[in-house]
């Protein structure tokens, strides 16, 4: 039997066994357990897999007249619909939003036959609606106040996967897949017209497994936090690939130089800076194939110059036996990260709340967008959830706020991404798949 034949047979047995596990969709015998959620996991064994548990909620949209589901106290209603994978949201100072809408890049090697099959699982994942156009921003304007943007405008058009945003006084900075770019803005501008700057450039293809480049702003605003999420699962692209990955950068505002804030974060979304303490926080998405209830991913604190475990271990000091060559010297410096959110939830937004229009009981926490699981038997995340926050910590269990993105059969309406606030204090979730920004208000 020649080489070619025995890898085809290898990729076929790989493809009926996808197809098997992804018959088994509402099969409930891998829910993730209480005690692998908070600041103090349990983590089950690790199991392995030549081709891993997958399952794919199918993607159908919302229908007329449907929202999500929200927690007591709240309402909810579309701020915009019809908009093309809306990733993340950012509101300006005169109460417009930006909702950036963005696709993965294209071209992304396949050098394993499981490449194939778990690019389209992905890709059954991500969905299709909305228009055509995408990789861009468009602004949203509710001037007359009633929860629903009457103004929509392409805002900057033409970018590369972006995905983060900051303002600092005049300058907007937008974090493409391969670059941070600056553009002048004034106050109530509805397009910017400039071809922008580049501040600095940013790993991203030929290889751009994790492309999302999430970015905040420093409390007195000079320098500018991005993060660079892995190039692979656990380095299978090789160790080249991953130079400056994995990572959170800081960059300083004016020259653009930059250097690696903190490392060994698989891929770190959401950053944010805690109200009180102004501490850098992320939520990351960790590592597959090593069961449905491991690793958990997880929200944690970012210390300057510390290590947070990937690809060599997880969760502190837990070894990750796939790697080669193995290094116990990092392993023995890996940081445990603060509190766990359960295995593959894929957490991609976090804000913390500090408005006035929610309830009292969400002021100071974070709110996270969950975009769910696609390679586990039971379903996990596909929601919004919030965990209360006290002296700068975690203090107490995650809360459903936004749910129902899931169809009671296990079809995907949407799947929250980005999180923000607007002027108001209303919460808003960028609806990726479901093409919409969803606005959430005290009932």
């Amino acid at each position: 039997m020649t080489f070619l034949s025995q890898r085809y047979r290898i990729f076929t047995a790989g493809l009926f066994a996808s197809a098997g596990l992804l018959a088994l969709a509402g099969c409930s015998d891998n829910e993730p357990e209480p005690t692998e959620i908070g600041p103090n996991p349990k983590l089950p064994a690790q199991a392995e897999y030549f081709v891993p548990p997958m399952n794919v909620a199918k993607v159908v949209g919302w229908k007329d007249g449907e929202t999500p589901k929200v927690a007591a106290g709240l309402k909810v209603q579309a701020l915009a619909t019809g908009l093309s994978h809306p990733r993340s949201v950012y509101t300006l100072p005169n109460g417009d939003i930006l909702a950036v809408e963005s696709t993965a890049p294209t071209g992304e090697p396949i050098t394993r036959p499981k490449d194939l099959i778990v690019g389209w699982v992905q890709s059954l994942a991500t969905g299709g609606g909305g228009g055509e156009a995408s990789n861009r921003i468009t602004l949203l304007r509710d001037a007359d106040g009633d929860g629903v943007a009457e103004t929509r405008e392409v805002f900057l058009d033409h970018l590369n996967s972006p995905f983060g945003v900051a303002l600092v006084g005049g300058d907007l900075y937008v974090a493409n897949t391969d670059a941070i770019v600056r553009y002048p803005y004034r106050e109530g501008d509805t397009k910017i017209s400039d071809p922008g700057t580049v501040l600095t450039e940013l790993p991203g293809g030929p290889i751009d497994h994790h492309w999302t480049k999430s970015l905040v702003a420093s409390d007195d605003g000079s320098l500018l936090y991005v993060g660079v999420g892995s190039n692979s699962n656990i380095t299978e692209n090789g160790v080249e690939a991953e130079k400056n990955r994995a990572a959170i950068w800081e960059v300083d505002r004016q020259s653009g130089r930059h250097r690696i804030f903190a490392a060994g974060l698989r891929n770190p979304n959401g950053l944010s800076l805690e109200p009180q303490t102004k501490a850098l926080w992320t939520v990351v998405n960790e590592r597959d194939e090593l069961g449905p209830n491991l690793v958990p991913d997880y929200m944690t604190s970012v210390k300057d110059g510390g290590f947070y475990g990937w690809p060599y271990s997880y969760y502190g000091q837990n070894v990750d036996p796939r790697v080669m060559p193995q290094r116990p010297d990092l392993v023995a410096k890996a940081i445990v990260p603060d509190y766990a959110l359960s295995s593959h939830v894929a957490p991609l937004g976090m804000t913390f709340y500090t408005a006035n229009n929610l309830p009292e009981t969400y002021r100071g926490g974070a709110f996270i967008g969950e975009h769910g699981s696609w390679n586990r038997h039971a379903f996990n995340g596909y929601k919004v959830v919030f965990v209360p926050f006290k002296d700068g910590k975690p203090d107490g269990s995650p809360q459903d706020v936004v749910t129902g993105f899931l169809s009671d059969q296990n079809q995907a309406r949407g799947r929250p991404v980005g999180i923000g606030v607007d002027g108001k204090g209303a919460l808003l979730v960028a609806d990726d798949v479901g093409n919409t920004i969803w606005r959430v208000t005290a009932q």
